[in-house]
């Protein structure tokens, strides 16, 4: 039997801080979204892992960090833009909330300043320099950090994850997204099912299954407007997959991609087959932490090789 993982992209403003023109609903849309996702998770007892961009751990700034390695101009947003848009820069109160949550959520790490870790300018020193911050904070909070979740879905530098104490990490998809998901699942049967993979650092790459959010505006309205939600379809059978072969069901989204009443519809759905499917079946429930944990992840000399998840023991992460 599989198990079901929900990772999540939580990083207000600095997902787009680096955009020359600003998708401007899905910018304001970041506090909203979280809220909503961590009450629908607390709604159907759904732990998820949440990779936090640790900046928004900060009360204030000046925008300024000149300790930090980054290329000139990377905190420039912050301080002509949005010096005045702290709601954008900062996120103590959201980070408390998921911290205080009922459901036992993994505090992941989505980088310090979204740094994209593939780009040629982000060198060793600056990744040193984005996960040590990381670390930083998160022991002042009281949090340690085994998960990363990379900018952009870009991997690289994962000889400094595995350095820092890094255990798992969000692998790319092998799959298509978007329409091309909706095809290959609807049609073509292809299974969305992902295996862990220890890598050549002892690092173990959960990969991603599914973007919750890779079919959007015309296209959407229109065949929900003679269908239904094919995003809905395609998450429903993965989660069908895993409650009967073994393997992972990757789903993943930011909570800025919760922009109306529309988008919260969708993962409520989700979310209640999820609930229900695991109430039905032994379908487990798990944070990038619990598979690693399960893979029990060791180096590998000859580099990378899958390992075939086992059995869990409960329903619950």
């Amino acid at each position: 039997m599989g198990s079901v993982v929900l990772s999540l992209d939580a990083e207000l403003g600095w997902g787009f801080h680096d955009f020359d023109v600003l998708p401007r609903e899905r910018v304001e849309s970041g506090r909203r979204g979280w809220t909503a996702m961590l009450e629908l998770l607390a709604e159907f007892e759904i732990p998820a892992t949440w990779g936090v961009v640790g900046h928004l751990m900060l009360e204030s700034c000046d925008g300024r960090h000149p300790a930090h390695p980054a290329p000139e101009g990377w905190f420039e947003r912050e301080r002509t833009d949005w010096r005045d848009r702290e709601e954008l820069r900062f996120g103590p109160d959201l980070v408390t909330a998921l911290l205080e949550s009922d459901v036992d959520h993994e505090f992941a790490s989505h980088s310090f300043s979204h740094v994209l870790f593939d780009d040629p300018t982000t060198d060793r020193e600056l990744a040193v320099a984005e996960l040590e911050r990381c670390e930083d904070l998160a022991a002042a909070w009281g949090q340690s950090i085994e998960s990363f979740i990379f900018p952009r879905n870009e991997t690289g530098h994962r000889d400094v994850l595995a350095e820092v104490g890094i255990a798992a990490y969000r692998g790319r998809t092998p799959f298509r997204e978007g329409t091309g998901a909706i095809f290959d699942s609807t049609v073509r049967n292809r299974s969305f099912l992902v295996e862990p993979i220890v890598d050549e650092y002892g690092l173990v790459n959960v990969p991603a299954s599914l973007f919750l959010f890779g079919f959007e505006g015309r296209a959407r309205t229109v065949a929900e407007s003679i269908w239904a939600d094919p995003m809905i379809a395609v998450a429903r059978r993965g989660i069908d997959e895993a409650a009967r072969a073994d393997g992972i069901f990757h789903m993943w989204l930011h909570p800025n991609n919760l922009t109306d009443e529309r988008d919260d519809r969708r993962m409520r759905t989700i979310l209640s087959y999820l609930d229900r499917r695991r109430a039905e079946t032994d379908l487990t429930v798990e944070t990038m932490a619990d598979v690693a944990h399960r893979v029990g992840a060791e180096p590998v000399a000859d580099g990378a090789r899958p390992i075939t998840p086992r059995k869990a023991d409960s329903n619950g992460p």
